[in-house]
């Protein structure tokens, strides 16, 4: 069943320019806050307009500008959850799911029984009389998707399902969601700011940076091969360095004022390099000199974190970054990520005070547009 989305709507201080395609499964949309993530969700679900386009759904025109077709919200057969979960406030929790089974309301047997299965699937047995008021954000999440569930729809469009939740009941839903989706034979479309529940939940992803969408791709690209600077800083990405090519795999990143080597050939519209953290080694001194891709720091922070320690380093030969996001505070500025304990050894050899030399190792390299 494919999803076919190509819509562009202005409003005013801000453009949605949103295009992708999918065929079954689970697709992420992955990006900041006020990216276009939920308005896109709106688009296809009818609740808002395009200016021009088309959106189709397995065959099913929802919207095409030149042919001025534009398919009611009722019309389009789509589940989609809120933030809030949008459940009726003066219905009781069979209620609320009674109104996702509008095709069996001349079947009372079979919306009863419908419902009663529903229940049972999403743990809520012992809730039915119960008001949105008088349950948990978990237990509303669960009504609110077994009510879209009833009503059978062809697209399952899920809007940051878990933002409102705390981190055990979150990784909890998640699990309980992952199970469901996998019962669905649609195409779901699961909204996100948090690279970590698309990572685990989708099995491909669209990027969206400042109302545009990059193309699709499959999820594990994103966090090992990402192809923007937008996508490497939505995997998790914490430095980048704007950078130029001095050789076919030499680059030079001038942020960092530090030559480097990559394992790839630079591409072509290469702009700026990344590496993560985790992927920068502190090096002995003794050793350093003559070690490829390795240069000399000075320490601004060391910061403990739960099970790592953090430094904060500028390399000897930075200059201002140029990224329009980054305070002054942290230009040129490095992240290193280590173990405590590969820390701690390292400093006992060591004893590093002002400045500590790095290495970045060929293969760590993300070249970027």
């Amino acid at each position: 069943m494919a999803l076919r989305v190509d819509i562009k709507k202005d409003f005013g201080g801000f453009v949605l320019q949103t295009k992708f395609e999918t065929d079954g499964g689970v697709m992420g949309i992955l990006g900041a806050s006020g990216c276009g993530k939920s308005m896109t969700l709106r688009c296809i679900a009818g609740i808002v307009k395009p200016d021009e386009g088309r959106i189709e759904l397995d065959g099913t025109v929802f919207f095409d500008s030149d042919k001025r077709i534009n398919l009611k919200p009722q019309e389009r057969h789509v589940g989609l959850l809120f933030q809030n979960y949008a459940l009726f406030p003066n219905m009781t929790v069979q209620q609320n799911l009674m109104m996702g089974l509008k095709p069996y309301e001349k079947d009372k047997k079979k919306a009863k029984a419908e419902v009663e299965q529903m229940i049972r699937k999403f743990y809520l047995i012992g809730l039915e009389k119960h008001k949105p008021f008088q349950l948990s954000g978990g237990q509303q999440q669960r009504v609110a998707l077994a009510r879209i569930l009833l009503s059978k729809p062809h697209l399952l469009m899920l809007d940051e399902p878990f933002s409102a939740l705390d981190e055990f009941l979150r990784w909890n839903l998640e699990l309980e969601l992952s199970e469901v989706l996998k019962e669905f034979s649609g195409n779901t479309l699961f909204v996100s700011h948090n690279r970590a529940e698309i990572y685990r939940i989708c099995d491909r992803v669209c990027v969206m940076e400042q109302g545009k969408s990059n193309p699709v791709i499959p999820v594990k690209q994103l966090f090992e091969d990402p192809d923007t600077r937008a996508a490497a800083y939505l995997s998790g990405c914490k430095n980048f360095s704007r950078a130029h090519a001095k050789g076919e795999r030499e680059i030079f990143a001038d942020d960092w004022g530090v030559a480097l080597e990559s394992e790839e050939a630079v591409p072509e519209g290469f702009s700026c390099i990344g590496v993560r953290s985790h992927y920068i080694y502190p090096v002995e001194a003794a050793k350093a000199p003559g070690q490829k891709n390795t240069f000399l720091c000075s320490i601004l922070k060391v910061v403990e974190d739960v099970f790592s320690i953090v430094i904060m380093l500028r390399p000897i030969g930075a200059k201002n970054s140029g990224f329009p996001e980054l305070t002054d505070r942290q230009e040129g500025q490095i992240r290193m990520e280590v173990t405590k304990e590969c820390w701690k050894e390292f400093c006992e050899k060591e004893h590093p005070t002002q400045e500590v030399w790095v290495q970045i190792q060929t293969h760590d390299i993300m070249l970027l547009r």
